[in-house]
């Protein structure tokens, strides 16, 4: 009826394990490879966040500054238009 399989793989199916073993070692590496990216990303973004933020403190700073040194202009009279 039907052959059984012996104990021994051939030397195709020893290649084609061993195929699928790299395959999966591979894959596992290059998922580290992506996780490990990211995290370098996330942390370059968090980086250039700081330095944007403290770009703009600084701008802002200055903006309050300049006004403060700005002397405040005086109130203007109302004239009265004349009746015709």
């Amino acid at each position: 009826m039907s052959a059984r399989k012996t104990a021994e793989l051939s030397p195709e199916g020893i290649a084609r394990s061993d195929r699928k073993r790299l395959a999966a070692e591979d894959g596992v590496r290059a998922l580290a490879d992506v996780e490990k990216q990211a995290i370098e990303v996330r942390k370059n973004m968090a980086r250039l966040r700081a330095i944007r933020e403290a770009r703009e403190r600084e701008k802002e700073a200055a903006e309050a500054a300049l006004h403060a040194a700005l002397p405040v202009p005086a109130a203007k009279k109302r004239t009265r238009k004349t009746a015709r």
